[in-house]
């Protein structure tokens, strides 16, 4: 028991220690108020960081105190037996000096900061607690980001009846919204992989000015502020959306990546199934303006929340963290980190032509730019349902604003159960083939993630075909909801099966791949619901389902193909 309470107590220092606060804290301090193990008195420096001359000085007094510790005369070892000398406070076990006072151990790079063996600091080292908790932070973070895109839905009628303007020109706000956090990636997640920066930077500052752009949108007078606030909180919110998965990446190895971005991708999905739900009822009882509301109170909360208690997750930052305090504790400017001297090295030019145009290069590759399209195609058929769903429940079935946000429920429990199932389909199939390869001495196409997009994909025209033509007045209201709950299956297991190839494929090129990735779905899906309640209307409910079904069982054929070929690609591509 007091171990346990000993370990959560030293879970719960690291972590504000280790958050934005914590840092800034720690920072004007000096290190005297949170500090880190080199901050604290007594802290034994290795040798090796220490300069030539201060180290000369050290192995003199080293020297000096072993005549002290054995007298005039030592007792002569034999030549078999290490000469060694004990360590005094100030210098580490990795020097081990033989009686000439020459470390009989040779550091390649003693002046490199990196990770020492079993390093407490390192992420993927933290205890399970400790991650679990940063893990249901990150998604908490994109929660409250992602809500804000169909949370919007609830404001449209008010909008429309306050600024007497027509449904498309009301829409636009999420259309902006989803072309914002789309864009952003472009530009932060280049940052974010900095490690000068790191991750937190992003996620605070960003959402700090999520908030801010609330405030105007929420006093709006007009309906081009609020378009243009709109594009704004979209912009400012998408490192969440963007890099959380990276984040995933940075706490948890490759063996337990599926399952943790399984559960980030629960937290995205949850975000605009509830957002209608939470907020039509707002709408209705109150004005546009309340879900807005709705909407800066979880973001704030969000917003303490994270400054609080998210702690730095990306590697390359921490050991940069730990180089400058190294470098002032021992005055040796010549200690360095991989990241910094890799940084050093690379020009302006460089950096910006790796943030802005290496994803566009990379959205180009037969492979990706598959993958980018027929994932953007799934994620608009799923803000589609945003225009679809009044049109079924308000106009057939007359649910009130309020409540035609609950049929989204469904989604809700589709997606828990299918990410149950998903966790087994990685336990005992994907798992045993990696460990028989492994075994084999052989590795595993990455290919081998695209198999359960195939499977998904089938749940796709499915859902649309039975909700399409199960929405008439002579049929339950429960029929279409299932329906459109089966969607949740296909969405799911393609984000997830495409995402993570596409990262296992160009690992040297993870972040542009995702920023394209961001790009390319986003572009997509934010044009279709523009014109989705004018497609339903024009064609029908019936027909215009079986025309989206018709192009999803199309794309399926390409889909099979790319899991049959894409090594040939991948073997053709420079990138790759």
């Amino acid at each position: 028991m007091t171990t346990t309470l000993s370990t959560n107590h030293q879970m719960g220092f690291d972590l504000i220690r280790d958050s934005p606060v914590g840092q800034l804290i720690n920072h004007l301090s000096g290190g005297r108020l949170l500090p880190y193990a080199d901050q604290r008195p007594g802290y034994t420096i290795s040798a090796r960081f220490l300069t030539s001359e201060k180290r000369g000085q050290k192995e003199k007094e080293i020297a000096s105190d072993a005549v002290t510790l054995c007298g005039d005369v030592c007792e002569k070892k034999t030549e078999d037996s290490e000469a060694t000398t004990p360590t005094p406070l100030g210098l580490d076990r990795e020097l081990t000096l033989s009686s000439d006072v020459t470390a009989t151990i040779e550091i390649p790079d003693p002046y490199l900061v990196d990770w020492e063996i079993n390093d407490s600091d390192t992420p993927r080292n933290w205890s399970s607690s400790k991650r679990a908790f940063v893990a249901f932070t990150i998604s908490f973070l994109t929660f409250s980001v992602y809500i804000g895109s169909a949370i919007y839905t609830s404001c449209i009628p008010g909008l429309m009846q306050e600024f007497d303007v027509s449904l498309v020109r009301a829409t636009l706000g999420l259309t902006l919204y989803i072309l914002g956090y789309g864009i952003g990636p472009m530009f932060f997640t280049p940052l974010q992989e900095l490690p000068v920066l790191g991750r937190n930077p992003g996620y605070i500052v960003t959402l700090f000015l999520f908030v801010v752009c609330q405030i105007p949108l929420v006093t709006a007078t007009n309906m081009n502020t609020v378009l243009a606030m709109r594009f704004l909180t979209g912009f400012f919110g998408s490192p969440a959306l963007a890099t959380g998965g990276a984040s995933m990446g940075d706490i948890y190895p490759a063996s337990q990546f599926p399952y943790v971005l399984g559960v980030w991708c629960l937290g995205a999905v949850a975000g605009p199934i509830l957002g209608p739900v939470i907020g039509g009822f707002a709408a209705q009882a109150e004005s546009w303006r309340w879900p807005i509301l709705e909407l800066i109170w979880i973001s704030v909360i969000a917003l303490i929340f994270l400054a609080l208690f998210l702690p730095e997750t990306h590697g390359p930052t921490i050991l940069l963290r730990r180089a400058e305090r190294l470098r002032k504790l021992t005055g040796n400017d010549e200690l360095r980190t991989a990241g910094e001297r890799a940084a050093a090295e690379e020009s302006v030019r460089e950096i910006v032509y790796g943030a802005l145009v290496m994803p566009l290069i990379l959205s180009v590759e037969p492979a990706l730019m598959f993958a980018n399209v027929y994932l953007g195609f799934a994620y608009a058929l799923f803000y589609l349902w945003f225009e679809a769903f009044p049109l079924v429940f308000t106009d057939i079935y007359h649910f009130n604003e309020g409540v035609t946000g609950l049929p989204f429920l469904g989604f809700l429990v589709s997606s828990t159960i299918t990410y149950a199932l998903y966790c087994l389909y990685q336990k005992y199939h994907i798992n045993p083939r990696y460990a028989r390869a492994e075994a084999a001495g052989k590795i595993v196409a990455p290919e081998i993630k695209l198999e359960i997009g195939l499977i998904g994909s089938i749940f796709i025209p499915t859902s649309v075909l039975i909700f399409g033509f199960a929405s008439r007045a002579s049929v339950h209201w429960m029929v279409p909801v299932l329906g459109a709950a089966l969607y949740l299956p296909g969405i799911f297991l393609i984000f997830q099966s495409i995402l993570n190839y596409v990262t296992a494929a160009y690992p040297d090129y993870q972040a542009p791949v995702l920023a394209g990735n961001d790009l390319f779905r986003a572009s997509i899906a934010s044009v279709f619901p523009l014109f989705g309640r004018a497609f339903f209307h024009n064609m029908g409910l019936g027909p215009g389902s079986a025309l989206l079904a018709g192009i999803s069982v199309a794309l399926m054929g390409v889909y099979w193909l790319l899991l049959k070929y894409a090594h040939i690609l991948r073997r053709r591509s420079k990138y790759a």
